[in-house]
């Protein structure tokens, strides 16, 4: 332990008398301030717009005079999905997908308003966040500062000489890779800080939001994510003939896992399980719709038997004799057969999706960069099944405010239609008041846990693969 400490600290005496690592962590400062400061102008902007739009939308609603229930149904409301802070560190897909939908009777509208439809080409090129520096860059950097630490040892016969004096070449490997893995550490800490204070320029965390425990455990994960990297670096280098060769790979390498192969997956992902396009979907879906008939038809052949089937049930003649508005139960009943043959259809595409991207989640197994990326986006609430939970999520809410007009209908409108010149007929406005407002909740840690269980057991596996990898790098490496 204590040689592998000296090597430690001899790799970082060397290390910070370099001018170039001087250069480097002042370019790397400013670009942690540039991603502190765009994430959080974006969260803030984004947020603060959201928030006074749903606020407008309620008021709207409830600014609806005496009408009748159904009509409100119609007249629906709006649903916008706020971001999570963490949203600040790793964008994920948020500039990608639908922030607000909709919401009204017997219509399942698509989640639009992305920040990438109103922006220019340029949002293709990536953004820079701090997840994207953390993830992507410093690897990079990680493996330009170690490329050449063993390899250059025995270019120019220093590790001969170190190995002759009793320390063995696991030692070495120890200690290089700790010593980068501190270095690692002296780069996150700023991304760390800037993360700490997004979070405290915020006047109110959402309670639901687990920011403290959502934040600890993506620190954890980052952290064992840069042990990696740094003992792969060493090890390459250790196996490595010269600086040059141990170079070329570690750069193979970091395109290879950052960019070739999360690229190549997501394209085979989408030809083995292709999913259909918004006008093929929305077709089938109407196709369907029609199938079980049109409730605001009244010849419609299945809700004319269903007429019948209540009448006899009720023994009633007409509809004037039953004990609640008819239309409102046709309404009711049309609306959960539409939410029925919706969520069927959508079913059917969310799997579809979710297999697409099971290719990709697995090869997290083979490749680590996936893996931490997914767990970033899922714990920052930006991937796939945060929008999943944001769509479900309203559409329950309009379900429930469509059913309840509907309710409405049948409890207090009469069947039997006004005279000629009477009032339409109406109910107060206070049971628009009384409908409670959207609001839209994050996940917990323990569904995101679940959902996530292939990337924390890769990366568990990566990081106990580590110590293995060191283990048999110093057997099976050459001094020479």
């Amino acid at each position: 332990m204590n040689e592998i400490k000296i090597i430690a600290g001899h790799f970082l005496k060397i290390t910070f008398r370099s001018r170039m690592l001087v250069t480097i962590y002042a370019v790397w400062l400013l670009l942690v301030v540039f991603a502190a400061f765009t994430g959080y102008s974006t969260y803030t902007t984004q947020n603060t717009l959201r928030t006074q739009l749903q606020q407008q939308a309620r008021q709207s609603w409830e600014a609806n005079p005496d009408k009748h229930p159904h009509r409100m149904a119609h007249f629906g409301s709006f649903a916008f999905r706020l971001k999570h802070p963490l949203s600040m560190f790793d964008y994920g897909m948020e500039s990608y997908t639908g922030n607000a939908v909709f919401l009204e009777a017997h219509k399942q509208n698509t989640v639009n308003f992305s920040e990438a439809g109103f922006s220019t080409g340029l949002l293709r090129f990536g953004e820079i966040s701090l997840s994207v520096l953390v993830q992507l860059l410093l690897p990079l950097v990680l493996f330009f500062l170690g490329f050449h630490t063993v390899a250059r040892q025995k270019e120019n016969g220093t590790l001969k000489i170190v190995l002759s004096q009793g320390t063995g070449l696991g030692a070495v490997i120890w200690g290089n890779s700790l010593g980068l893995f501190v270095l690692s550490v002296l780069f996150l800490l700023p991304v760390a800080v800037a993360a700490f204070v997004q979070m405290m320029l915020q006047q109110q965390l959402p309670a639901d939001g687990f920011v403290i425990t959502r934040g600890l455990w993506l620190l954890l994960v980052c952290m064992g994510y840069l042990w990696v990297v740094s003992t792969v670096a060493i090890c390459v280098s250790a196996s490595s003939t010269g600086s040059r060769a141990a170079l070329l790979k570690l750069l193979g390498i970091w395109l290879l896992m950052a960019i070739v192969l999360p690229k190549t997956l997501q394209a085979v992902g989408s030809a083995v399980y292709p999913a259909p396009g918004k006008f093929e979907f929305e077709t089938a879906v109407e196709e369907d719709m029609l199938k079980i008939g049109d409730s605001h038809n009244p010849k419609d052949a299945h809700f004319a038997r269903l007429k019948d089937s209540v009448l006899k049930a009720h023994h009633a003649d007409s509809i004037q004799q039953l004990p609640f508005n008819y239309g409102g139960f046709q309404m009711r009943e049309g609306e959960r057969l539409s939410a029925e043959v919706y969520n069927q259809h959508l079913k059917g595409l969310y799997n579809t999706y979710t297999r697409q991207n099971a290719i990709s989640n697995y090869a997290a197994f083979i490749n680590p960069f996936i893996g931490v990326k997914n767990i970033s986006m899922a714990l920052s609430g930006t991937d796939f099944t945060a929008y999943r939970h944001f769509q479900n999520h309203a559409e329950a809410y309009r379900y429930q405010l469509a059913q309840t007009m509907n309710e409405l209908q049948m409890e207090h409108i009469s069947n039997t239609a006004p005279a000629k010149d009477a009032k339409p007929l109406s109910i107060g406005k206070e049971h628009w008041t009384a409908f409670p407002d959207f609001r839209y909740t994050h996940q917990s840690v323990q569904a995101i846990t679940q959902q996530q269980l292939p990337a924390v057991a890769a990366i568990v596996i990566w990081f106990l693969f580590s110590f293995a990898f060191i283990y048999f790098t110093a057997a099976s490496a050459k001094v020479l």
